[in-house]
Parts: structure tokens; C-alpha cells; sequence
């Protein structure tokens, strides 16, 4: 079994403890045999008419001290052999988180965040009954069955037990052939399953969208489509899941059949005796478990290996973006030279011709309408991706010499769509380093004037926000992402449109701090506002990829080009905003 030899790594990891719970799960096989040959020695003392207080007495405490030990013993396997099964889904499950934040965009464009979910649930509690269940199954069937046949062919009858266990090899061939249709339909739902709880999650995230637009039953329509295909999934996974017992009890009881025509003809013939055909027939009835087990092992092993080969799929995937095989220590920040000849996410050129620098302590505005290729430059510095045609370096280093993290521990980034988690405002904006001081988080937010909102709010820094920040406005979300990234004082902040939820005098207020605050510091802000960025040392206009216009915000006036009409019209705009109010 493939399976088997794929999982033999956390087998070897746990030997030990699956060496025990093995031997008490065959000391039980061993023990199971003793109450059967008790029940058939006292029926032909009876039969016999020889049976004595004493034998009778020894047989009742061979009975009892026999159900004590395998009370013991079954305890000890069940511990020590389902209990480490699901030490198997703790490492694996571990491995995929650890896969999951170690990957690039472009693996989170391939997988959607509900397929991922169904792999680190479904498929992980199928590989953890197989590594609990499956082995129970395959041990206790084999010793069980072992010993049992053996007793029956030894101690009883040979003829008899190798009449019984006829319809085994047929037993086997069906199973085999049924193994396989299961295999087929367990892989095809979880499929369907992954594809359900992909639809869940984004109905739920998107629930607010749903409702605004008034599409509520055309969603629980697409749902329900979705729901419906599962249903169908899973049901013919069903039907050959309900087929395994009726087939092996079909067989178990051919073996019971022949079992009866023929120990009733020994015992007439007075080759065997009645005791011995009862101990017997208890022997073929401890049987059943066996033969039940081995179904139940087959179901888990093809269920194991379609889950093994979907979690197995994703462990295999490899980041577009790598770490140096020896990169470049220590990290500092410095120069910063963007030299990209081209980029492209797919085959459509993204950027071209993008020469610049940026020296230590200055701040860059990123300007140019919406697609100009101004969040793709920031990506490339994060290296979330890698530069097809070129490079960007940072103090005279390459950044694809640096350790990713070394990288990217220099940066505080605000993306133009915020992620807060649903806990505190106070766990989110120390959410970098958890021990920083309630002092530090309240400085953080006063530098990006959410602080009064804050303290407005009747739990402050307290306060549940909810999935996402659900609770919030767009402007105390974009500066509560702004504070997280700020009160770790990093050498280069990004805000990637960060300030376009706020008005113009918060704007103002936040700029002028970071303008006191990070003067040794380098800082990056895109925006659609011009304001934001007037007093960047540099400025970049952007349009199809490519910089239509540098310099300062005055040289850009002077140039009379998009950046000079486009402030212009945002000026007149903003001052009949104020003549209204």
C-alpha cells in the first residue's frame, strides 16, 4: 500500500508508542480467546455430566481476570495508537500553515482561501483515521484473524477451518474491485467539498455586498447548486461506503453455513463435540470483526490516499519567490536604484523603463490613474514577486541577495486594501510585536489621528472590531493599518493609497507628522490625492507601466503636464467642497 509507505516517516517517528499500543492490542487477541474455550469446556462438563464446583469456579475467574486485562490493555492501545494518530494531523497541518505563509500572490490566485481551508480540515482528519483507525484495523484484523484460525485449526478441527474460510478469497476480490469505485468517488468529494466551503466563505466575507445589492436569492441560488452538487458527491461516495458491510457480512455468513452442515455432521459422526462445534462457531463469530475490519481498512486507505495526494500536492509547491543560498548580512537600509527594463504578471508587459533612486531619509510619491503600475512597484520591493527584466537595489545591493525576512523586517507596509484581524484595536495595532507598552500603541495612533476616534469608542483600545474590522469606517481602518505599521518605526514605510478614506485636514495632519517623525527615514506613498504627496522629494507619474513625468511637486507644475491639471482640477474641486460647507 502506497499510503502506507508514504506516512512510514511518522510511523518511524513514532515507533515507540505504536509498538506498544501493537502489543496490547495483540496481548487482547490472545485474551479474547480464552472465554470462548472456557464456554465450551463447561459445556461438555454439563453435557458430560462431569463438571465440578471447582472446574466451574476456575472457569469464572479465568473469565474474569481475562475481561480485566483486555479492560487494561484496550485502554493502553486506544491511547497509544489513536492517540498518536492525531499527532499526524498536528505536523501536518502544521506543515501546511508553515507552506501557506512561506508562498507568493500567485499561489493564492491558484488556490482559493475555501480550498485551502478543506485541505487543512477534511483532508487532514482523513489522513488522521487512517493513521489511528487504519492501523488499529490492519493489526487487530491480522493478529485477530491469525490467532483465531490458528486455534481453530490446531485445537478443534482442521477440516472444519479450512472449509470456513472457503468464501474468503472471494471476499477479497470484491473488496478490491469495490476499493477502487470508492477511491474514484471519495477523491470527486472532496473536490465538491472544497469547492462548498470555498462558496461559504465567500458568500459569508461578502455578505454586506450581497445584500446591498439586493441579490440575496440569486446567491441562495447559487448555492444552493453548489450545495446540491456535494449533496449528489457525496451520496454516491455513500453508496459504496453502506456496500461494505452487506458484502462482507454476504460472506461471513456463507462462512457460517458451511460451518453449521458441516460440524453437524462431525458431531454425528462423533469426530467433534458439541462444546468443541459451540467454542467453534464463538471462534468463527470473533471472526466477523476481522473480516468487518478489513473493509473498514480499505474504505480508510483509498479515503487516506486521495487526502495524501491532495495535501501532498500543495507541500510540493514551490514559491515563485526564493531566499539566496547565502544572502547578504546585515540588512541596512540605504540607496534605493529601481532598474527595471520590464515586468509582467502574465504574458502583457505590466511595467518598462522604470530608472530611479531614492536616497536614505527621502520620501517618494507614486502618482498616475488607476492600472499605471504604481502598487506593481511596490510589490516588486517586497518581493512578492521577482523582476523578470532588471533589478532594484537597496544600499548597493541587488534586494534578491537579502533573506526575505531580513528584507522585508525593514519595511512597514500599508496595502490600499487593510486586513484587521477580529480581535482588539490594541492586539491590532501592536500586532508586529505583541509586548510593546500601551504608551508606544497610543503615540502610534496619534501620529495617525485615530487616537480621539479611539478613545471615543466606549471600550478604547479594548474594543472588538469584529472580521476585518467590520465595526469601523473606511478612514479609522486605513489608520489603524497606517499605526500597526508606524509604531514599529521602520527604516522604509509604504503607504499604498492608505489615505484616500480620510479628509483633506486629517490628511494634512498625518502627513506633517510623518514629515516631523521620519526624517532619517525613507517613505513611499502612492495616492490619487496629489496632496499627499506635494512634499516628496520625488515624484513619479505614472501611466501604462511606464514614468511620464519626475520631479518635484514644483517642477511638475512648472511642466505643465498630467500632474499639473490633474492638481489643479483636485484644488478646484476641494475649494468648492469648502464653499458648499
Amino acid at each position: 500500500m502506497k499510503i502506507l509507505k508514504n506516512l512510514m516517516w511518522f510511523f518511524k517517528l513514532e515507533k515507540r508508542r505504536y509498538l506498544i499500543g501493537i502489543l496490547s492490542l495483540s496481548l487482547v487477541a490472545v485474551l479474547n480467546l480464552i472465554p470462548p474455550k472456557m464456554m465450551g469446556t463447561v459445556i461438555d462438563g454439563i453435557t458430560s455430566g462431569q463438571l465440578t464446583r471447582a472446574e466451574l469456579l476456575w472457569s469464572l475467574l479465568w473469565l474474569v481476570l481475562s475481561a480485566l486485562g483486555m479492560y487494561i490493555l484496550r485502554y493502553i492501545w486506544r491511547m497509544y495508537i489513536l492517540g498518536t494518530s492525531y499527532r499526524l494531523g498536528q505536523i501536518i497541518r502544521y506543515r501546511l500553515f508553515e507552506k501557506f505563509t512561506k508562498m507568493s500572490p500567485s499561489f493564492y490566485q491558484k488556490y482559493r482561501t475555501g480550498d485551502l481551508m478543506a485541505h487543512a480540515t477534511n483532508d487532514i482528519n482523513a489522513l488522521t483515521r487512517l493513521a489511528g483507525g487504519g492501523v488499529m484495523s490492519a493489526v487487530d484484523a491480522s493478529i485477530t484473524a491469525l490467532v483465531t484460525l490458528a486455534t481453530m485449526f490446531f485445537t478443534i478441527s482442521w477440516q472444519m477451518t479450512l472449509i470456513a474460510i472457503i468464501p474468503l478469497p472471494f471476499m477479497a476480490f470484491a473488496t478490491s474491485r469495490l476499493g477502487r469505485k470508492t477511491h474514484k468517488a471519495f477523491g470527486e468529494s472532496q473536490a465538491a467539498f472544497s469547492e462548498l466551503n470555498n462558496k461559504v466563505q465567500e458568500s459569508v466575507s461578502g455578505i454586506k455586498v450581497t445584500k446591498s445589492f439586493g441579490y440575496q436569492d440569486d446567491e441562495l441560488r447559487s448555492f444552493q447548486e453548489t450545495n446540491d452538487m456535494t449533496f449528489a458527491k457525496n451520496m454516491v461516495t455513500m453508496k459504496y461506503d453502506t456496500l461494505w458491510d452487506p458484502l462482507v457480512l454476504l460472506f461471513v455468513g456463507a462462512s457460517y453455513l458451511l460451518t453449521l452442515l458441516t460440524g453437524a455432521f462431525m458431531v454425528s459422526a462423533g469426530q467433534v463435540t458439541v462444546g468443541s462445534l459451540v467454542t467453534f462457531i464463538t471462534y468463527l463469530d470473533m471472526l466477523v470483526w476481522p473480516l468487518m475490519a478489513i473493509g473498514f481498512l480499505f474504505n480508510m486507505v483509498q479515503r487516506g490516499t486521495v487526502s495524501y495526494e491532495r495535501i501532498n500536492n500543495l507541500l510540493e509547491q514551490e514559491s515563485d519567490v526564493q531566499n539566496p543560498s547565502k544572502p547578504v548580512k546585515p540588512v541596512q537600509n540605504g540607496r534605493l536604484e529601481y532598474d527595471i527594463d520590464s515586468f509582467s504578471y502574465e504574458e502583457d508587459e505590466t511595467l518598462s523603463e522604470i530608472h530611479f533612486a531614492l536616497e536614505k531619509g527621502q520620501t517618494l510619491g507614486l502618482v498616475g490613474q488607476t492600472g499605471s503600475g504604481k502598487t506593481t512597484l511596490i510589490k516588486l520591493l517586497l518581493r512578492e514577486y521577482n523582476v523578470s527584466c532588471g533589478m532594484i537595489k537597496l544600499n548597493g545591493h541587488d534586494i534578491c541577495d537579502y533573506d526575505l525576512a531580513d528584507l522585508r523586517s525593514l519595511i512597514g507596509y500599508v496595502p490600499q486594501d487593510q486586513f484587521l484581524f477580529a480581535t482588539s484595536i490594541l492586539d491590532n495595532v501592536r500586532f508586529g510585536n505583541p509586548a510593546l507598552p500601551l504608551a508606544q500603541v497610543e503615540e502610534a495612533t496619534k501620529l495617525s489621528q485615530v487616537y480621539d476616534d479611539i478613545m471615543a469608542m466606549p471600550e478604547g483600545f479594548d474594543t472588538l472590531i469584529g472580521e476585518k474590522g467590520v465595526s469601523l469606517s473606511g478612514g479609522q481602518k486605513q489608520r489603524i493599518a497606517m499605526s500597526r505599521a508606524m509604531i514599529l518605526n521602520p527604516d522604509i514605510l509604504i503607504l499604498d493609497d492608505s489615505l484616500s478614506a480620510v479628509d483633506a485636514k486629517t490628511e494634512h495632519a498625518i502627513i506633517e507628522n510623518l514629515k516631523a517623525t521620519r526624517q532619517d527615514k525613507s517613505t513611499i506613498i502612492t495616492a490619487h490625492r496629489l496632496s499627499a504627496v506635494v512634499h516628496a522629494d520625488l515624484i513619479l507619474v505614472m501611466q501604462d507601466g511606464r514614468i511620464i513625468e519626475r520631479g518635484r511637486h514644483d517642477d511638475l507644475i512648472a511642466q505643465g503636464g498630467w500632474y499639473a491639471e490633474t492638481y489643479e482640477s483636485q484644488q478646484l474641486e476641494m475649494e468648492g467642497d469648502a464653499d458648499e460647507e
